[in-house]
C-alpha cells in the first residue's frame, strides 16, 4: 500500500482536497487533528510541552490554548522546531499504526509541515497544493476569524510554496479558477 502525503501552505486547501479523496474511498489521516488530541490527552507530550512552553499554553479545561500556543511557536523558529520535535514523532507512529489497518490501494496523510519536519522520507508520493497567497490569506481570515497580519506571520514561518511544489510528485492548483476535481481524479487514477 502506498503512503501519500498531501501538503501545502496554510489556506492552500489541503482539507478540501483530502475530503474529496475520502469521497473516492481513500482513507485520510489528519495529522493536525491527531496532534491536537495527543497534546491534550498524552501525558508525556503534555509534560514536555509544559516544561518547555509553560502551563499557560493550556486553558482551565486542559485544552490547548491555540491562539497563545500559535503566537509562541509561529513567532519563534526555535520554539516551532521544539514543538515539532515533541509532537511529530508520536503522530508519525500513530499514522504508521493507522495505515497498517487500512485496506485501500493507498492512504493519505494531510501534513502541513511535511518538509519542515523531515517526514517526506516516510511517504511514497507527495501531493502539493498550490494557491496564490492573497487567496490563502482570505481563506484563513474567513476560516479562523483572524486578521491579515496574523495570517501573514504564519505564512512567513512556513516553507515557501515554490519549495514545496518542487519537491512534490503531483501538484493540485487550487486558485479558485482551475477545477480541482479533475486534478484529484487524475492523481487518484495514477495512484491506484
Amino acid at each position: 500500500m502506498l503512503k501519500v502525503a498531501v501538503t501545502g501552505g496554510i489556506g492552500a486547501g489541503k482539507s478540501v482536497v483530502c475530503s474529496v479523496f475520502e469521497k473516492l474511498g481513500i482513507p485520510v489521516f489528519y495529522a493536525d487533528s491527531v496532534a491536537k488530541l495527543m497534546m491534550e490527552h498524552d501525558e508525556e507530550i503534555r509534560e514536555k510541552l509544559i516544561n518547555f512552553f509553560g502551563l499557560e499554553i493550556f486553558d482551565v479545561n486542559n485544552k490547548v490554548n491555540r491562539s497563545k500556543f500559535a503566537s509562541i511557536i509561529f513567532n519563534n523558529a526555535e520554539a516551532l522546531k521544539t514543538a515539532n520535535g515533541i509532537i511529530h514523532p508520536v503522530v508519525r507512529k500513530e499514522f504508521s499504526q493507522w495505515a497498517e489497518q487500512q485496506s485501500a490501494p493507498y492512504v493519505i496523510q494531510e501534513a502541513a509541515v511535511l518538509f519542515e519536519s523531515g517526514h517526506e522520507v516516510y511517504f511514497d508520493k507527495i501531493i502539493g497544493i498550490s494557491a496564490p497567497v492573497e487567496i490563502r490569506i482570505k481563506r484563513v481570515m474567513n476560516r479562523d476569524n483572524s486578521i491579515r497580519e496574523r495570517v501573514l506571520e504564519r505564512i512567513k514561518n512556513q516553507l515557501d510554496q515554490d519549495i514545496i511544489l518542487k519537491q512534490s510528485d503531483f501538484i493540485i492548483i487550487n486558485d479558485s479558477k482551475t477545477m480541482v476535481l479533475p486534478q484529484i481524479i487524475n492523481i487518484h487514477n495514477n495512484l491506484k
